[in-house]
């Protein structure tokens, strides 16, 4: 499935809210559609089946990755020693889009990823153009240059943003380092991962 390109509001009256798809609010809170409508004020009994896919949903769109690419993550979670839905959400929160989302260089992850493909950031003073690269301990996040570069990124940080303790940042500098791989309580989505793992039990 390949990456979702549609109105982000639709998916957030949905799903709930997701930070790192949209940081709008919508206006309407019932689903969105005909029996959406329908549904407003009524609490509609959901199947096991579909609690569990709304949670990957939920995942899936936030962090802006594939459907194969989360299978993947939950495939290497599986052979990682630990608990499987912990693994795969520090996965997703360590990977580069994730990181500069969280260190407030970019508003969405969407847009940290157009950011990294468009060669505003460098990684340990090397450019690189791959939002998915996986983020380790002492790495460091810097801006181009270039005056574009480091203009998108001071934009984006007039909006406050937490700034979660695995992280650092200099807006002197306009450089982030990453201390250390997220713990469970600064994941930057409220997930139930289990249900995430059922949903998947299947496949992997």
């Amino acid at each position: 499935m390949s990456r979702y390109r549609g109105p982000r509001l639709r998916v957030i009256r949905r799903l709930g809210e997701l930070p790192g798809l949209t940081s709008k609010t919508p206006k309407k809170q019932n689903p969105p559609g005909q029996h959406g409508q329908n549904t407003a004020g009524r609490k509609r009994k959901l199947s096991q089946y579909s609690i569990r896919l709304k949670e990957k949903q939920r995942l899936r769109f936030h962090y802006g990755v594939t459907e194969s690419q989360l299978l993947q993550y939950v495939r290497q979670a599986r052979k990682s020693k630990g608990s499987t839905g912990e693994i795969v959400l520090q996965f997703l929160e360590m990977r580069l889009d994730s990181v500069i989302f969280r260190l407030g260089m970019a508003p969405t992850i969407a847009a940290a990823r157009q950011l990294i493909g468009h060669g505003h950031i460098r990684l340990n003073d090397r450019k690189v153009t791959i939002p998915s690269y996986q983020c380790t301990q002492k790495d460091s996040i810097s801006v181009s240059e270039r005056k574009h570069s480091r203009h998108l990124v001071t934009e984006s940080l007039e909006r406050s943003r937490e700034l979660p303790p695995h992280l650092s940042f200099s807006k002197d500098t306009l450089k982030g380092i990453v201390n250390n791989v997220v713990d469970r309580e600064w994941i930057g989505l409220k997930v139930n991962e289990l249900l995430i793992v059922e949903f998947y039990s299947r496949k992997v």
